[in-house]
C-alpha cells in the first residue's frame, strides 16, 4: 500500500468531490495509518483535514469505501502535509526490519502505527511500531528523503513507569 493509493481513491470519490467544493480552502494536515501485520483486514487508513473558514477539521477514513468524520478539535492548528513524496508501507516495513537486523533486535513486527505530520517544513511519519514480546519501536520517517532519523527500542514496562512516574 503507498499513500498515492489512498490520494487516488479519495480523490475519486464523490464525498471527497462534495467537500472539496463545499470548502475550497481545506487543505491536508494529517493522515493515520494503522496496518495489522498478523491479519488481513484490520487496517485503517485516514487522511485529514483541516478547514481554515470554518475551524474544524475533518477525517475520511478510506479503509471502507469513503466515509468523511467531523473530529473534534484541539486548539493546535496543523500545518499542511505537503505530500511532495509518495511513501509505500511494505518498503517502510523493509527498512524496519534492515534497522532491527543492525540494531540486533530479533522480536517480530506485529503493528505498525504512524502519524503523517508536517514537522519543521518537513513531511513526516512519526510511528510506533508494536513486537512480539511486548516491545515497542519508536521510529521517525523523513517522507521526502524516505530515511529512518529516529529508531529507539522501548518495552510496554518501559512506557507503564513513565505513566506511573509522572502520577504524582
Amino acid at each position: 500500500m503507498n499513500s498515492r493509493f489512498f490520494l487516488e481513491k479519495l480523490d475519486e470519490s464523490e464525498e471527497y468531490k462534495k467537500f472539496t467544493e463545499e470548502n475550497p480552502d481545506a487543505y491536508l494536515c494529517s493522515g493515520f495509518f494503522e496496518i495489522d501485520l498478523n491479519s488481513d483486514g484490520n487496517n485503517k487508513y485516514h487522511l485529514d483535514f483541516y478547514v481554515p473558514s470554518s475551524q474544524k477539521t475533518f477525517s475520511f477514513q478510506l479503509e471502507n469505501g469513503v466515509k468523511l468524520i467531523e473530529l473534534e478539535r484541539n486548539e493546535q492548528v496543523l500545518p499542511k502535509v505537503l505530500m511532495k513524496k509518495d511513501f509505500d508501507f511494505y518498503k517502510i516495513e523493509e527498512k524496519v526490519l534492515v534497522e532491527m537486523e543492525l540494531e540486533g533486535i530479533k522480536s517480530k513486527m506485529q503493528k505498525m502505527i504512524f502519524s503523517l505530520q508536517n514537522v519543521d517544513g518537513k513531511d513526516m511519519l512519526l510511528g510506533t511500531i508494536f513486537l512480539s514480546g511486548m516491545g515497542l519501536l519508536k521510529v521517525n520517517i523523513d517522507v521526502y528523503d524516505n530515511q529512518i532519523i529516529d529508531f529507539e527500542k522501548k518495552s510496554l514496562f518501559d512506557m507503564i513507569k513513565i505513566v506511573k512516574g509522572n502520577k504524582k
